[in-house]
């Protein structure tokens, strides 16, 4: 979850305006002080305004005095009706204000909203908040996300830190470790290399444990957050929005796309640069060069081979056609090279599941070549790409060599230097603390600023447009019985996710979260 509650404003301007125009005869000249306002004249001089009119035009002149005045008046009494009952309903609390002052400050009142209302509503933010550098894109929620960025920065530097629950003080210690860039530069590769050698070795760097595939792949997955072969995550039913699923789908490639691989003549600078990539991060952490650049390009060709039976992004657009539920038990059938029940039950640990626990693929025929691939493939090279995808997920936490590695493999595939960032650490170490434990930084957010009643407001709000729009279904003449009653079960069937999950808050459920 993203720590940062997105406060999203719609700013609804009205423009009206009123306007009388005077038509004189071709000899008066009617002057307008404001497109507001009416003004009767009459010719100055000694000239008898109904002198050489006829009887029915005198007549007429005076009914459309009488009809002007009597409009003037009219508007007069509107005016002071509207006025009195301005102030009725009128929200003056500190919120109110705040928020009316925003929008004020927002808009930029000398555009003319009939011409441009864009710049009319947004032109005064816009004027206030030119475009950051080292930004592509500026908005109000990005000005949002770095207020609260800032507040997260107090609550984690704040010396008399004391976090309630054990995960909330791993965020801290998290956080504060990311800032520490001196001790990151001392420890080197070392914390990389010994993670390495507690999962159970590399043999780049040196040896490993022959018949440990399962825990290997368990470990790099379940516990770090690698992806290789195939993703695995938990969210919505595409076809059941009230309830969770287990989703798997295709991953495994480094490069961004499976035409890199594939098509070598177009890419061959960039594969060069990935293959020297791939070895210079092996010498790092402690390979010998030769031996492995022969190892690298192995893993280069298994990721070739995995590239070949990756279904292409253009043939996965409809979910619906590649959607697949099926069980783990089934699965197990379909790709017999990965103990399913096994894997699933430590990735998703204290969950306990079965062999009839459904599992919705989005890769069906992937899963089914991958585990093919998997069980023709020596075990050592398995187990080599299995540790680069671990090591290739932690490189951003090492020291300045491997960041400056990586961003010579960014100039060849996008043929710029990468710039350097002018995002303070502090940020990065804000953003990479909620990427790693969000759930426990939002949780000291929360604490520190978010106003339960703000939630009750909003969940009020949902409910009354749920309600207001079930009665709109009943004024529906065209909409059948059966129709209308679907459709109101459907609004009911709405799962309100707002502001927080409740269990973040219950210290023993976050910290069995992070355990």
């Amino acid at each position: 979850m993203s720590v940062a509650l997105q406060d999203l404003r719609n700013t609804m301007s009205s423009y009206k305006r009123a306007t009388f125009e005077e038509e004189e005869g071709s000899d008066a000249q009617a002057e307008v002080s404001s497109p507001d306002r009416v003004e009767v004249g009459f010719r100055k001089g000694g000239v008898d305004i109904f002198c050489r009119r006829t009887q029915l035009e005198v007549v007429l002149s005076v009914m459309l005095l009488v009809f002007r005045l009597s409009l003037v008046a009219c508007l007069v009494v509107l005016g002071l009706g509207s006025s009195s009952d301005s102030g009725r309903g009128l929200c003056l609390s500190p919120t109110c204000i705040t928020v009316t002052s925003q929008i004020m400050e927002a808009m930029d009142r000398s555009a003319d909203p009939c011409q441009d209302f864009y710049q009319f509503s947004c032109g005064g933010w816009i004027r206030k908040n030119p475009l950051p550098q080292g930004h592509p894109r500026w908005d109000t929620s990005d000005v949002l996300w770095e207020q609260n960025q800032a507040l997260l920065k107090h609550l984690l530097e704040n010396k008399t830190f004391i976090g309630s629950s054990e995960a909330e003080r791993k965020t801290q210690s998290y956080y504060l470790s990311c800032l520490n860039t001196q001790r990151i530069e001392d420890l080197g590769a070392q914390p990389l290399v010994d993670l390495i050698t507690k999962i159970g070795g590399w043999n780049v760097t040196g040896p490993w444990g022959k018949d440990n595939f399962m825990e290997v792949l368990k470990m790099v997955s379940g516990r770090f957050g690698a992806q290789p072969f195939f993703s695995v995550q938990v969210s919505s039913d595409l076809k059941n929005s009230n309830s969770n699923v287990i989703q798997v789908d295709q991953s495994g490639l480094f490069l961004p796309s499976r035409d890199y691989y594939l098509n070598k003549t177009a890419n061959d600078k960039v594969l060069v640069a990935y293959l020297d990539y791939l070895v210079e991060l092996g010498t790092l952490l402690g390979g010998e060069k030769n031996s492995t650049r022969l190892q690298m390009q192995q893993i280069l060709e298994f990721e070739t081979a995995l590239a070949n039976i990756t279904v292409p992004e253009d043939q996965r657009r409809d979910d619906e056609k590649i959607y697949h539920k099926t069980t783990i038990s089934e699965m197990q059938m379909l790709a017999p090279a990965v103990d399913w029940l096994d894997f699933l039950t430590f990735f998703l640990s204290p969950l306990d599941l079965n062999k009839t626990e459904p599992v919705v693929l989005y890769a069906r025929e992937y899963l089914q070549l991958v585990s093919e691939l998997i069980n023709k493939t020596d075990k050592s090279l398995l187990n080599n790409y299995m540790m680069w995808t671990l090591v290739q997920k932690s490189v951003a936490t090492l020291d300045q060599r491997f960041e400056n590695a990586h961003d010579k493999l960014w100039e060849s595939l996008y043929g710029t230097k990468k710039q350097q960032s002018c995002t303070p650490r502090w940020q990065t170490c804000i953003e990479k603390t909620d990427e790693t434990l969000g759930f426990a930084l939002g949780a000291l957010f929360i604490k520190a600023s978010f106003d339960n009643h703000s939630k009750a407001i909003a969940e009020e709000m949902i409910n009354e447009i749920r309600s207001e729009f079930k009665q709109s279904l009943d004024r529906l003449s065209w909409m059948d019985d059966e129709t209308r009653q679907a459709a109101k079960d459907k609004a009911d069937a709405v799962y309100d996710m707002i502001g927080y999950p409740e269990f973040i808050l219950d210290q023993k459920k976050l910290d069995d979260y992070y355990n």
